[in-house]
């Protein structure tokens, strides 16, 4: 049943009671435009729709507008509470309702991967889901403290970082070696037994188990010396002191608490940030902040709930969550982490002892984030609104999207995009593109830049037609002159966007900083003063496009040249390729080998011998 438009909205809701019981279940409040406005979550569907129904002096002045946009609702029901505060995360996520509170980096943590799959196990960095075998330690705040870490342990462990085709390739040590920082297991310099023992102390290492390791090496170190093995005793004293060192630079290390999650949350003039403290194995593996979207009305409860449950719908929680305000239904919290995890997870709010003291150290770094960043968004919106004035734009932009392109004499080419906004850079929302066009000109810097916005605003019209999430842009840059501003019109006209500004940003004749010339359409090109604030915020703007478009377009040269032809044939593993080269000597002599000397490489059965002269030789 949908009622009628022309109802209030107490109205509208309250006709909706008699069809709802007292079930556990999730709600949404839709506008005219059948837009998401809000999920909410409800032990009784019943009593929490009703309490929308009727004005009340408990109503904020967010919810009493929510209550006056809502043209219809729709109902799910659930079996548990628990099953509706997950389902209302999972919907938030994906609707991202105006008047939720919204976590907007939803990025995964990286790891620290003991691979299991070879019989000398690789330390990795990882990211994303855990489908290889092996041990992960984690998550870490940062891909540089992982890098920072990692680093440390080579030079302790002296565990090998390269991939399984390259170990199965080499025939003499790498330059990790030479560094003494891998055991060059790939050529037998160490032993299975001996390297597996290393493997067993990284990982006890990364479960907070170092005494043990410290001790063994002092004892090695020593027996070395009394067998004057002085060279052996001065790299295991260098081994003790990158021990040393990265526990030093893991920072403060709890002592009662072994694993945990810290998460603080400080709130100032309508303006969040929660600081979130990765604790595992007694080491503090580093920290990052969110900026989660909330209201005015919010309280620290609401937010703190809207953030965990948004927080852990792609993430591993610990077995121990420290925060810094008690959330809204904490019971159902805990419940939902823990079958999440498939075990206990302790929801604290401490009062005392050193749980407190790591939490009051986490609210601090919130303040002093939450600062900096209202102080750097102040900033960027005075940029933003003198920038709307050089360009005679009707309205401060909200979305500025830009646009470069990259290739060498029309190979290896992409595209990219970089969106700016109110707070910045917004690094979740870039975009990179591969040139579908197969009549497309190598080198072709307008045919180029016509696909990549013809693709976008074709994507724009049919994930936002109406344009009420917010994705459209308000002022497009794009990195050409009259030309390529021409071409990208052509393209908008052609689409029926009017209402899309659009400006070319093209060095000046000695294609110097400082004497960038701007175009747009029906109007001269112009240029700013060498000291304008715009101007640096518009080179800042293009020069992050140019790197993030150079680096996906080194990035896939990179795996052009690197890629092995023999890597798309369907049972080549390690060993078998190993097998051709070491027989072949080289990829190219492999391609133009008879079926005949295929079939004679050691470990090559004759199907697939044939299976790899067919897929170098089909016609």
């Amino acid at each position: 049943m949908k009622p009628s438009n022309k109802n209030s909205g107490y109205e509208l809701i309250h006709s909706y009671l008699t069809a709802l019981d007292n079930s556990p279940g999730v709600y949404r409040m839709l506008d005219e435009q059948n837009r998401v406005l809000y999920v909410g979550k409800a032990r009784n569907l019943r009593n929490r729709v009703s309490s929308y129904s009727r004005p009340s002096p408990s109503h904020s002045s967010r919810i009493a507008r929510m209550i006056s946009e809502t043209a219809s609702m729709m109902f799910l029901t659930t079996s548990t509470e628990t099953e509706a505060l997950l389902l209302e995360q999972n919907l938030i996520k994906q609707l991202k309702p105006r008047y939720n509170v919204l976590l907007r980096d939803d990025k995964s943590f990286p790891n620290i991967l003991v691979s299991k799959e070879h019989s000398f196990p690789q330390l990795k960095k990882h990211r994303g889901n855990k489908k290889e075998k092996g041990s992960y330690f984690g998550p870490f705040a940062s891909a540089s403290a992982v890098n920072r870490t990692l680093n440390q342990l080579q030079k302790v462990f002296m565990l090998r970082n390269c991939s399984d085709s390259i170990f199965s390739n080499r025939t003499r040590p790498c330059l990790q070696y030479q560094i003494k920082r891998c055991s060059a297991p790939c050529v037998g310099r160490i032993s299975e037994q001996e390297y597996f023992k290393s493997v067993k102390d990284a990982q006890n290492f990364l479960s907070g188990k170092t005494t043990n390791i410290q001790e063994n090496l002092a004892k090695e170190m020593k027996r070395a010396s009394d067998q004057m093995e002085f060279e052996k005793a001065a790299s295991i004293r260098d081994r003790i002191g990158a021990l040393t060192q990265v526990q030093t630079r893991q920072g403060i290390n709890p002592r009662s608490v072994k694993e945990a999650d810290v998460i603080a949350l400080h709130v100032d003039k309508g303006h969040a940030c929660v600081q979130v403290f990765f604790i595992r194995a007694h080491q503090n593996w580093g920290n990052s902040d969110f900026y989660p979207k909330i209201s005015d009305d919010m309280s620290t409860a609401e937010i703190m709930e809207g953030f965990i449950g948004q927080f852990y719908n792609s993430k591993e929680p610990a077995r121990l969550l420290i925060l810094s305000h008690e959330p809204e239904n904490s019971d159902l919290i805990t419940d939902l982490l823990s079958e999440r995890l498939s075990r206990k997870v302790e929801v604290s709010v401490p009062q005392r002892g050193e749980r407190l003291e790591l939490v009051s150290g986490a609210l601090r770094n919130a303040v002093g984030s939450l600062n900096r960043k209202m102080a750097e968004t102040a900033t960027q919106t005075k940029l933003l609104k003198d920038l709307a004035k050089v360009f005679g734009l009707s309205s401060t932009p909200r979305r500025i999207e830009v646009f470069d392109n990259s290739h060498i004499q029309g190979a290896h080419a992409v595209g990219a995009m970089v969106v700016v906004g109110p707070d910045g850079f917004m690094k979740n929302q870039y975009r990179k593109f591969n040139f579908k066009n197969e009549n497309l000109v190598p080198g072709d810097d307008f045919g180029m830049m016509r696909e990549v916005l013809e693709r976008r605003i074709r994507r724009l019209s049919k994930e936002d037609p109406d344009r009420g999430l917010g994705m459209w842009p308000d002022l497009i840059i794009i990195d050409g002159g009259a030309g390529q501003v021409s071409a990208v019109g052509k393209v908008l006209a052609d689409l029926g966007i009017e209402d899309v500004a659009m400006v070319g940003v093209a060095k000046g004749v000695d294609r110097n900083h400082g004497k960038e010339e701007f175009y747009m359409l029906n109007r001269p090109a112009f240029a700013l003063g060498k000291s304008d604030p715009v101007l640096y915020f518009i080179q800042r703007m293009r020069d992050e496009a140019h790197n993030f478009v150079i680096g996906t377009h080194r990035s896939k040269r990179s795996k052009t040249i690197s890629a092995n032809p023999l890597d798309d044939i369907p049972g080549v593993g390690a060993s078998r390729k190993r097998a051709l080269l070491d027989h072949f000597g080289s990829s190219k002599r492999i391609k133009s080998a008879h079926l005949s000397d295929l079939k004679s490489v050691d470990g090559i059965s004759s199907g697939l011998a044939e299976r790899i002269y067919n897929h170098f030789n089909d016609t």
